[in-house]
């Protein structure tokens, strides 16, 4: 489990009729990629990057070798549901919607109809094609059907996501977009194998990259390692006169240096998006996919459930069983006839169920005074028992002892 996508001497041959090696696509392939990194798989025209894909998620049998992703078999469904993909082509079906296409993928997923509703609409809106998710996605333009065929690689949440050239079509906004979304689903803990013939975008986003050439690895490593002129020096500085100037030059001819003075200059992507940001301020329309920054929630947040049970599990406890709040906070105990969401969480874990809470009156009045024999305690005392412990409350006295009848027991836990 140390990488997330391994290969040992991945190869694959393509025979003709009479079973004779003609074309050896990938040549004793072995490569690692690292669990929560961007990894670019580079390579010319046939230099064998989609067939090492391919035969990762078991859509092809390598003629010798093997690969492991995500610690097991890509043929595996378990593992299939951890994955996300988008082909270099957007297979979809021509006469559904966008809604419907996301929908289709969802159910292959056996994701419920909440989720799906949930996760659907914050996809439409992260990629920009809310405006048309009722369009056949036949009538789409290639940009956005690799924006469609984005959303589908997300909608089950994967832990590893696998892009076949992603921004072929794609607009320089959607260009700059889909770069964005990478890099934060990266932050967010996912593992990304890109491939993509825009070296540019590969040089913005990925941390390693591999290139293939014969379907063998002729260099790999971190980008910055292996872009990095170690011979040359860049100062950038502000604008200085030319006297400074003919100094600083003079100072490396000392060194017996050459040294050429410019101004520096904007990439034309940065020129482009800054123009059309500067169109969408002015509310002008568009029949288009439309540029957000958005990200789905589900992608980059915890449940409200992780959060409460890291709060819990966090939480000191005392040697009595009792958790103890922190030593920077005073806690001060507060009536509320509202039970608190941790509580309700807890409560349907423990199994334990709530009953109404009467009136003080009534209760002084059932409350009984006589000894009862002790007995062993019931699950749903055992489950009350967790539940204090977890939520923090303090148990008082007198209120170990208990009641003769049902009714009376449970009057005596809510008091």
């Amino acid at each position: 489990m140390e990488y997330a996508v391994e290969t040992f001497s991945l190869t694959k041959i393509f025979s003709d009729w009479w079973g004779r090696a003609r074309v050896y696509a990938v040549d004793n392939l072995d490569l690692q990629v690292r669990y929560n990194e961007v990894f670019g798989l580079l390579g010319p025209n046939g230099s064998g990057k989609t067939t090492t894909i391919k035969m990762l998620l078991g859509l092809l049998h390598p003629t010798k070798g093997k690969s492991l992703i995500l610690g097991g078999d890509g043929t595996d469904s378990q593992i299939n549901s951890r994955i996300g993909f988008l082909p270099e082509e957007s297979y979809l079906y021509r006469y559904l919607n966008a809604r419907e296409t996301l929908d289709f993928y969802g159910r292959l997923f056996g994701l419920p109809a909440k989720v799906r509703k949930m996760r659907i609409e914050a996809l439409l809106d992260m990629v920009g094609l809310m405006a048309v998710a009722n369009r056949p996605v036949g009538t789409f333009s290639k940009g956005m059907a690799r924006r469609i065929g984005l959303a589908q690689a997300l909608i089950n949440d994967p832990d590893l996501l696998i892009l076949d050239e992603p921004t072929t079509g794609l607009d320089p906004i959607g260009t700059r977009q889909i770069k964005d979304l990478i890099l934060k689903l990266a932050e967010r803990g996912k593992t990304i194998l890109l491939c993509s013939h825009l070296l540019a975008d590969v040089e913005d986003v990925c941390d390693r990259i591999a290139i293939l050439y014969g379907g063998k690895i002729q260099i790999q490593g971190q980008v910055s390692d292996l872009l990095q002129q170690t011979n040359k020096r860049q100062i950038t500085a502000d604008a200085i006169s030319d006297a400074t100037i003919e100094k600083i030059k003079q100072l490396i001819h000392q060194e017996n240096a050459e040294c050429v003075v410019t101004s520096p200059m904007d990439k034309l992507e940065t020129f482009f998006i800054r123009t059309v940001a500067a169109a969408q301020k002015q509310a002008q329309t568009t029949s288009g996919a439309v540029s957000t920054t958005k990200i789905g929630d589900f992608l980059t947040k915890q449940t409200v459930t992780e959060d409460i049970l890291d709060k819990l599990v966090s939480a000191p406890v005392s040697q009595d069983g009792q958790a103890e709040p922190p030593a920077t906070e005073k806690v001060i105990p507060v009536e509320s006839s509202d039970p608190e969401p941790a509580e309700q969480l807890l409560s349907k874990l423990t199994g334990s169920t709530e009953q109404t809470e009467p009136d003080a009156s009534v209760r002084s009045e059932q409350i009984t005074t006589q000894p009862v024999e002790s007995q062993a305690p019931g699950p749903e005392q055992v489950n009350k028992s967790i539940l204090d412990q977890l939520t923090g409350k303090q148990s008082t006295q007198g209120q170990d002892k208990e009641p003769s009848d049902k009714s009376q027991a449970g009057d005596i836990g809510d008091a």
